[in-house]
């Protein structure tokens, strides 16, 4: 559970290109079940660094595919995938099946490592008294945050993917958040720092907005009130709980929820990041 799966598929143009500027994605794909879909928008907004939450790897529902490899395949962009659950239903004891976070770049990507949180809410880990059939979702592991240092022509940027627990209280997931505020201060207050996830949370809350902007970071999409998850049915509406955060010498703009775009249980959200 502690491994992470890496990959190299970008040119080695992009190595010693300065850009002025990067397109950076945040999606909670639903596991890539709806592949072809995810690939074509990604595809379509020509993006330089993608954050993705549960990515599948070697799951049955997604035929067995290393999600995060096809897709960074598809966009000649490099990877790395931190494992998050082993999914005890998707798979066997000889061929286990796993769903995780990914990072993909244009720019080689260096010192991936993960954070499996100090607390969990342990709702997925497997009891005896339920059927081993897929609604139940019984898993091993728990929620991460994956990181990642992005060398962009000579310059670090540093990116953390987070997936803050689902079954739990706000005050779970802020604690989860906590450790993850409490790393990045192993980075100097130069170096470029994103934070990004589907956190299961509305971030605009006054705590947590006081303990981010605290820490140095600014919202990056800066859409308030525009949900990231369709609406579910006449008396449910959509929740605001996917998010992006920058810090250092950077600055964000042109934030985006892509509403309209329907191919996960979550909408992507974008944001273009110059310094």
């Amino acid at each position: 559970m502690q491994e992470i799966v890496t990959g190299n598929f970008a040119p080695f143009k992009w190595v010693l290109w300065q850009p002025r500027s990067l397109r950076i994605v945040d999606w909670n794909i639903d596991r890539g079940q709806r592949l072809k879909d995810v690939i074509d928008f990604l595809g379509s907004i020509n993006a330089d660094i993608l954050i993705l939450q549960e990515a599948d790897l070697n799951a049955r529902r997604t035929h067995r595919l290393n999600i995060a490899q096809e897709i960074a395949r598809k966009l000649e962009m490099d990877y790395v995938f931190g494992c998050e659950f082993q999914e005890l239903v998707q798979g066997s004891k000889s061929s286990p099946a796993y769903h995780g976070q990914a990072i993909l770049s244009k720019w080689p990507i260096l010192n991936p490592r993960l954070i499996r949180f100090s607390k969990q809410s342990h709702f997925w880990q497997p009891h005896w008294f339920l059927p081993k059939i897929e609604p139940f979702q019984e898993r091993l592991g728990g929620r991460i945050a994956l990181i990642a240092e992005i060398n962009v022509a000579g310059r670090k940027l540093v990116t953390y993917n987070l997936h803050l627990e689902s079954r739990g209280t706000d005050a779970l997931r802020i604690s989860q958040l906590g450790e993850v505020l409490s790393d990045v201060t192993c980075y100097d207050a130069e170096c470029p720092v994103i934070v990004a996830g589907d956190l299961n949370l509305d971030a605009s809350r006054e705590a947590v907005a006081f303990a981010l902007a605290k820490a140095g970071f600014q919202d990056a999409v800066r859409a308030p009130h525009t949900p990231t998850t369709p609406a579910r049915g006449l008396f449910e509406g959509g929740r605001q709980i996917d998010w992006a955060f920058v810090r250092g010498p950077v600055r964000a703009r042109s934030g985006q929820v892509h509403s309209r775009v329907e191919a996960s249980d979550h909408h992507p959200i974008s944001f273009m990041l110059t310094g």
